[in-house]
């Protein structure tokens, strides 16, 4: 099922959102003229209603039990920011020029990590795309975006998104991002774009006033949990594999990286992250071309990229942490934390020739047994880095690897 609010044409709008557990839901339409507009309940929990003579552009809020006006949980742009009214927006006005591109296979992508505010001084798509070319010079053919769905303020690692569909106000919103993308596939270069599934930012998340959007089953070290797994689930499920095919959809994106999959809890007996890869895979056959699921875990489980027919979940890669701690502590020397599992050559050997490190060896980091064999895993199937934003950021001086380390050394990681 659908959500949002879509513009379709000849100033029409429909509006469909979930709410199961609702009295009376409205929708307000705050601009270009107030008024208040009835829902209709339709099957599965859902509310529907069609305006004509509306266009794109069109302010809108929906009244909750005839009380309080809040924006749209799957609103498309947030002009005004995580509080303020949401927008319809015409998905189908952007031109593309890169009807001829599918994308670049997974043993091939080189990766640079980007975030969008502090990647050029003004801050935004636009202006990223000055940049491309350099991009281009140093051999990346991938750009990974970090998340981008709207947050309080204007600069923001993005992982406090509270809307999921509306691309950040700030950084240029949803025909910006639009924009970069277009560039970046006539340069031949792939964007894989950071998304969070496993909770939502506190300031602006008014989704549970609407749904059983969460549940106290499980806990996650961000907030409350997903309800993946519990009563009125479905509605949640379908909200989170329809973000992951709008990103696709509508602003052809190469690949998705879903952050800390391991804080995605789901004990049902076909997991989310195996019904989204279904989802897509489904999509990218109706579409001709493929679009890559990349998962960030650290649970060392294989059935992560394991195909359908292995009892898999059917992701197409994940980074490998392993890889990153076994070079980090060769170089550095460092023991802390979850490095203290780290820092002997016959690891980075394991990394390089298996995968996973650690497939169900005892870790004096976690105090028990971690992680399966990914012995025969397709290499292209883990991704390899030396740094990225976490293991940078969650420094207490943010040091990079290049502060630590001889420039030799540097050269050696690389």
């Amino acid at each position: 099922m659908k959500i949002g609010a879509y513009y379709n044409g000849a100033n029409k709008c429909e509006f469909i959102i979930w709410a199961p557990l609702l009295e009376s839901l409205d929708l307000k339409i705050e601009s270009p003229e107030e008024k208040l507009i009835p829902m209709e309940r339709i099957e599965g929990g859902y509310w529907h209603a069609e305006v004509a003579d509306l266009g794109a552009g069109s302010r809108y809020m929906y009244r909750i039990n005839g009380e309080h006006d809040r924006p749209d949980p799957a609103s498309f742009y947030q002009p005004d920011g995580v509080h303020g009214a949401s927008e319809v927006v015409d998905h189908g006005k952007f031109k593309w020029a890169d009807l001829g591109w599918k994308g670049r296979q997974l043993d091939e992508k080189i990766f640079y990590e980007v975030h969008i505010g502090t990647f050029t001084p003004e801050g935004t798509f636009e202006s990223a795309v000055k940049r491309l070319d350099y991009l281009v010079d140093l051999g990346i053919n991938t750009i990974e975006i970090m998340p981008v769905a709207q947050f309080p303020g204007s600069r923001n690692w993005g992982y406090d998104g509270a809307y999921l569909f509306a691309v950040h106000n700030s950084y240029g919103g949803p025909d910006g991002l639009k924009y970069l993308v277009n560039e970046c596939h006539k340069r031949e270069i792939a964007v894989c774009l950071d998304v969070v599934y496993n909770h939502l930012g506190p300031e602006g998340n008014y989704i549970s006033q609407y749904c059983p959007y969460f549940t106290d089953k499980y806990h996650t070290p961000w907030g409350a949990a997903v309800n993946f797994d519990d009563a009125h689930s479905d509605g949640v499920r379908n909200f989170v594999i329809r973000n992951a095919i709008y990103w696709f959809e509508y602003f052809h994106i190469d690949a998705l990286r879903l952050d800390a999959i391991h804080g995605i809890f789901d004990m049902g007996a076909k997991h989310i992250l195996k019904e989204m890869a279904e989802e897509v895979s489904e999509f990218c056959r109706q579409q001709g071309r493929r679009h890559l699921l990349i998962a960030e875990s650290d649970l060392n489980d294989v059935r992560v990229i394991q195909p359908w027919a292995e009892g898999g979940y059917g992701l197409d890669a994940q980074w490998s942490d392993d890889f990153h701690h076994a070079v980090h502590t060769l170089l550095t020397g460092e023991d802390k934390g979850y490095y203290a599992d780290f820092g002997r050559i016959d690891q980075l050997v394991k990394a390089l020739s298996e995968g996973f490190v650690y497939s169900w060896d005892y870790s004096v980091y976690r105090r028990r047994m971690h992680g399966s064999s990914s012995a025969g895993m397709p290499a292209e199937q883990f991704a390899v880095f030396i740094q990225n934003h976490d293991q940078v950021g969650n420094r207490m001086l943010g040091e990079r690897l290049s502060s630590l380390v001889s420039p030799e050394a540097c050269k050696l990681a690389a």
